[in-house]
């Protein structure tokens, strides 16, 4: 969790800020709260297993997303949070990713943290629509397990591959057949191909110290 100030707002990220830094002129206005929700890669092996074990309102939303999730999934979501082979498949993670969102959000209001805004990117934004109350839990549960269904079944035709680079230099290090497929920062650029190419991609940039996932 990072609280910090943005345009005026206390901006207070739920879920995995990992190394990302933010920069820029910051003016804190106490009392107005926005809570920002990322997408994939926020996740880790055996998140929210000491809430589940010690939160209250944590279980009861999870259990709810759970329920929500049950008709559009052929696994239950008590069940992979400790899984990191079942969490590697992308229409695992990103519905447990959402789910874990929206039960964390349902601490922070049950504490009396609750949000002017809410902010999402990629399945974040599911999450943060129904943290609006602009769809019902089912209805969240819905699209997020569709659309990584979705993905799911085109897993293997396709990758990306998130580089640490500008996108300068990312267009510099890449050739045909690649693209890119979305510019997250200064120095974050997401990069889409076939496997074969990305894993080649991968070991060029490994060898100019480039981090990649």
């Amino acid at each position: 969790m990072v609280s910090l100030g943005v345009d005026g707002l206390r901006v207070l990220a739920v879920g995995g800020v990992g190394d990302n830094v933010v920069t820029g002129r910051v003016t804190v206005v106490v009392g107005r709260m926005v809570f920002v929700f990322p997408g994939r890669g926020s996740q880790w092996v055996g998140m929210a297993r000491e809430l589940m074990g010690g939160s209250l309102v944590f279980v009861a939303r999870m259990d709810e997303c759970g329920q929500v999730l049950e008709p559009f999934t052929d696994w239950r979501l008590a069940d992979v949070l400790g899984d990191v082979d079942v969490l590697e498949r992308t229409e695992v993670v990103q519905p447990v990713v959402w789910a874990v969102m929206v039960s964390l959000a349902a601490v922070w209001q049950s504490l009396g943290v609750v949000p002017d805004a809410v902010l999402g990117h990629s399945r974040g934004e599911v999450a943060a629509v129904v943290v609006a109350g602009a769809l019902l839990l089912e209805e969240g549960a819905c699209v997020v397990a569709l659309c990584a269904g979705t993905l799911g079944v085109l897993a293997g035709c396709g990758g990306m591959t998130s580089l640490v680079l500008s996108a300068r230099g990312v267009r510099a290090l890449i050739g045909p057949g690649f693209s890119v497929a979305a510019v997250i920062g200064s120095s974050s650029v997401v990069v889409a191909g076939v496997p074969e190419a990305l894993a080649v991609l991968e070991g060029l940039a490994g060898e100019r110290d480039v981090r990649v996932r």
